[in-house]
């Protein structure tokens, strides 16, 4: 029978670190107590982080298996609940096919809510885990008792662990709420088609920096300080002229830091009245670690396993790299201080490909399919209207209009 909502225990160790390794999940109902699902098994040689994923994995499996809908998932690995949150870089190669499956698995709940406790408070599931990793080891099975149930009642994680309140179609769900700044969320502004005053909202610009070699080689640029090509320069400049006929009047210029966007954003400003261009270290592209400069095909034929686990979850970073639940946390940073440093105002924000389009994700509260399925010219203009309730209208979406006589 379908529950509507249930907690997770997960655990899950290794003696030696890689040794004998095993996992324990525990499904309980969040009322009572009552565990209705256990998980436990041994995976033979293993390191404790691999042991821990494997162990929220089974838990995930069993909450579905029941029917439930939203999962409060409690671990006592703060490694865990911090990369799946989004917080954290999941460097190590290894684990970043398993947190692909847990995010996959969270992607079939309409919530999904992370939170560490300590090890007392997580006795049920160490002791299934510990005696999976004596099966490992070849000792003789023990008998696991279950402990009742801390009285203490777990905290509710904070908003930024939940997924969205609906199906996700992507694999990585919880990222994409994992990644919201601060302030109004906006799937959950209340829907209507009633019109608001646009002079009570604060609007951003949105622009890509014009093109570049890398552009057109069809390359991956992240940090890399790449210039703006005589194309870009020219896109640049028609640019300028558009947002001056879409905003006479703007508050600010603001920039990431690299001189694609910097070139970009000083043409912008000037065409509106020589207003300051500002840089915003939070708005600069995506760290594409090893693949920095690589084409495409190359990094197919060269990270093929690191590539799939990249594109299937928001949280897997390349090597060496940033996920685009790290970009997203610190875009969404970003986006709140501007909304609050210009209300009613209109903002001019050049960035990257990336930055866009998770800024764009969250305000059309898409899912994370949208990453892959959106394509963002150089040069292009996205418009989007924010209300200090949350409210959001987005205007324009990819605007190139203004390049068609290059």
């Amino acid at each position: 029978m379908a529950v509507r909502a249930v907690v997770i225990e997960a655990d899950g160790g290794s003696r030696g670190n890689p040794g004998p390794a095993g996992y324990g999940a525990v499904v309980r109902d969040p009322a009572s107590g009552e565990v209705l699902l256990e998980r436990s098994a041994a995976i033979g040689t293993a390191t404790n982080n691999v042991a821990e994923y494997r162990g929220l994995i089974a838990g995930l499996e069993a909450a579905a298996e029941l029917g439930a809908a939203e999962v409060d998932a409690r671990m006592d690995s703060k490694l865990v609940v911090e990369q799946m949150c989004g917080r954290w870089q999941i460097k190590h190669p290894g684990l970043r096919p398993l947190a692909a499956q847990a995010a996959a698995l969270v992607g079939r709940f309409a919530a999904v809510r992370f939170q560490w406790i300590p090890r007392e408070r997580n006795k049920h599931a160490d002791a299934l885990a510990n005696a999976a990793m004596d099966a490992a080891a070849g000792k003789p099975p023990r008998e696991v008792i279950a402990p009742p149930p801390s009285p203490e009642p777990a905290r509710a994680a904070p908003p930024s662990a939940d997924t969205p309140a609906r199906p996700a179609s992507s694999g990585d769900a919880p990222a994409r709420a994992a990644t919201r700044g601060a302030g109004s969320d906006p799937a959950t502004t209340p829907a209507s088609w009633e019109p608001r005053p646009a002079e009570a909202a604060t609007r951003l610009i949105l622009v890509r920096h014009g093109e570049t070699e890398f552009t057109a080689q069809r390359r991956y640029s992240g940090r890399g300080d790449v210039p703006l090509s005589a194309r870009g320069r020219a896109q640049a400049r028609a640019t300028a002229a558009r947002v001056a006929a879409l905003a006479p009047t703007v508050a600010a210029v603001v920039s990431s830091p690299l001189s694609r966007c910097t070139g970009t954003a000083r043409l912008i400003a000037r065409a509106i009245g020589d207003v300051p261009v500002r840089t915003v270290d939070d708005l600069i592209e995506c760290d594409f670690g090893a693949w920095e400069g690589r084409t495409f095909a190359e990094v197919r034929a060269d990270w093929p396993g690191e590539l799939d686990a990249w594109l299937a979850s928001t949280r897997v970073a390349p090597p060496d790299g940033e996920s685009f639940a790290e970009v997203a946390a610190r875009v969404g940073r970003a986006t709140e201080a501007l909304l609050g440093a210009y209300p009613g105002e209109t903002v001019v924000v050049v960035t990257h490909v990336s930055p866009i389009k998770l800024v764009l994700r969250d305000a059309l509260a898409a899912d994370d399919a949208l990453l892959h399925r959106l394509y963002l010219d150089p040069a292009g203009i996205s418009v989007l209207d924010r209300w200090p309730d949350g409210g959001v209208a987005v205007r324009s979406v990819n605007d190139t209009a203004h390049l068609s006589a290059l």
